[in-house]
């Protein structure tokens, strides 16, 4: 079980990993150790999250989501199987954390009786300033 939140826990059969080469410096290591970890998530699928969680989630993993909802992280940051496979799930860990967060409701103003007059003074001047450009105007050379 990996641990999210106090109210939310992943389990490790929901999470599927796959080993592959590395790209990038790193000598004959990188050539022959599939020490990279591509690990793979069901989103849209998952019965541990709540519907609006996988929706938030599905915005945030954004390039990193497939067409079937499957999000995909990539680690080849370090040089060992373990630690990558540590760091793509401290990632997704990140990821589903930010997409624990409800969003604040956006609270719908109008523009106050000055902002609307100034904007009314804006659109005045620029129209004269146009007006001035035609050919007659004053202001013209």
């Amino acid at each position: 079980m990996i641990e999210i939140s106090s109210t939310l826990s992943l389990d490790e059969s929901e999470l599927e990993f796959a080993y592959i080469r590395a790209s990038g410096p790193g000598g004959q290591n990188v050539n022959k150790a599939s020490t990279a970890v591509q690990l793979r998530f069901d989103v849209s699928h998952s019965p541990s999250l709540p519907a609006e969680v996988k929706e938030r989630l599905t915005r945030l993993g954004g390039s990193r989501m497939t067409y079937e909802g499957v999000l995909v992280i990539v680690a080849r940051r370090y040089r060992t199987q373990e630690q990558n496979r540590t760091d793509a799930t401290q990632r997704l860990t990140t990821l589903i954390h930010k997409a624990l967060e409800v969003p604040p409701q956006r609270v719908h103003t109008r523009p106050t009786a000055s902002a609307r007059a100034a904007r009314l003074e804006a659109k005045k001047q620029h129209g004269q300033l146009k007006r001035n450009r035609q050919s007659g105007g004053k202001d013209w050379e």
